[in-house]
């Protein structure tokens, strides 16, 4: 079995748990992000709209608002880094691409500490999207430039033993779960 063809079969069983997490810990994952960044002030902060059962960071985000400035990803395209674009709690939102709503009038911003969503994450904090690998040449990118903080949002539930990866695949630095942060194991 090829990697591609791992990985959808990781994603495929991870949905399903993903989708039960978020019918019982969707409260309390949002209370356990607004907690472990409750420190943040003067940053740049990317969050995202949260899709169907992703953990909703909405919450931590509008909270984060008062004291940094905050970003959402945008798809610029095929097989390139995402953009970032300012979000504000009453900012206008239009259908971006794959129907995600994005600010209609937003500065694009470079972020120093990203909200990233998964499918799927491993004990090393290696995580698995949806497959367009976005987040890894973002991640990439932006690490090449500066220090850059990759915080992942997401249900214990979504843990996976191992993970199919590829040499393009980007960690995390830390995860936060409705039970609290996760952190690497070697």
């Amino acid at each position: 079995m090829s990697v591609s063809e791992r990985k959808s079969a990781a994603r495929a069983a991870a949905f399903a748990r993903r989708k039960q997490a978020h019918a019982l810990h969707r409260d309390a994952a949002a209370q356990a992000l607004a907690g472990h960044l409750n420190d943040l002030t003067d940053q740049v902060v990317a969050g995202y709209l949260p899709i169907r059962t992703e953990a909703d960071p909405l919450a931590a985000m509008t909270t984060l608002a008062v004291t940094n400035r905050i970003c959402v990803p945008v798809i610029a395209g095929k097989g390139q880094p995402l953009v970032f674009h300012e979000w504000t709690p009453d900012c206008a939102l239009v259908e971006g691409p794959f129907g995600v709503m994005v600010p209609r009038d937003g500065a694009v911003l470079l972020p120093e500490v990203l909200i990233v969503p998964l499918v799927a994450f491993d004990p090393r904090l290696y995580r698995l999207g949806y497959g367009g690998g976005f987040y890894d040449r973002t991640l990439e990118q932006l690490r090449a430039w500066r220090t850059t903080r990759a915080i992942g949002f997401a249900y214990s539930a979504q843990r996976a033993e191992a993970l199919p990866l590829e040499p393009t695949d980007q960690p995390l630095d830390e995860l936060v779960t409705e039970t609290g942060p996760v952190f690497a194991v070697a």
